[in-house]
């Protein structure tokens, strides 16, 4: 009973905290891209670090394909400097490839990115796999600490305009986001959210979530 009761509220604080921030977002409210526009351009400039279809070939760079436009066109925006000023995402490469870029180019590659098949990682550890399935379906009430899937779903596909997909992600790119949100290098996570979370986990259980979230379709 205090299980259920806890998942209704954790679900209804991220539903509010989302509510939030599609207001926020509603006046900068961006027009679909062109997909083939923006394979022309992944195909050239992205394709080394993400596939020539949004699937990397490397377990540093994430899986692009099949992940949500608008998740897709904020992170670039958050890696783009802006008015002389730090960008809200640090990341060396990234800050200076997409430097060149404007609105409406970010959005025809976060458009094609988002129309490609993501092909899926796989759980890997099966020593952990049952903590991680616990944090990601049912959080630690002990700690605090929220359920994955109440926010991200129970196959991590997310909600687009204000989760990420997640599921079939690389182990080890999400578990070097989740410790960047817990030491607050990586911070554009809105309300805060992510860094929250992140900082009531261990490093087992940080990396055994993350391996469970690589098998997820």
């Amino acid at each position: 009973m205090k299980r259920s009761l806890l998942s209704c509220l954790l679900t209804l604080l991220c539903a509010m905290a989302a509510s939030g921030a599609q207001a926020a977002d509603a006046p900068k409210a961006t027009p679909k891209g062109d997909a083939a526009r923006g394979q022309a351009v992944a195909s050239t400039v992205c394709v080394a670090c993400h596939g020539p279809d949004g699937n990397s070939p490397l377990a540093a760079n994430p899986k692009l394909a099949g992940q949500h436009t608008e998740y897709l066109f904020k992170q670039m925006k958050n890696f783009k400097a802006a008015d002389g000023k730090q960008p809200e995402r640090v990341n060396a490469i990234m800050n200076g490839m997409i430097a060149a870029y404007d609105d409406g180019q970010m959005r025809d590659l976060a458009a094609y990115f988002a129309t490609q098949t993501q092909k899926g990682e796989a759980a890997r550890n099966r020593e952990t796999i049952e903590l991680g399935q616990k944090l990601y379906r049912g959080g630690d009430q002990a700690k605090g600490l929220p359920a994955c899937a109440a926010c991200h779903g129970p196959a991590g596909a997310g909600i687009p305009a204000q989760y990420p997909r997640i599921g079939g992600q690389f182990a080890e790119y999400t578990e070097a986001q989740l410790k960047g949100f817990r030491e607050g290098s990586r911070a554009n996570d809105p309300n805060k959210m992510m860094r929250m979370v992140a900082i009531k986990m261990t490093d087992a259980e940080i990396k055994a979530v993350s391996d469970y979230i690589a098998g997820l379709r």
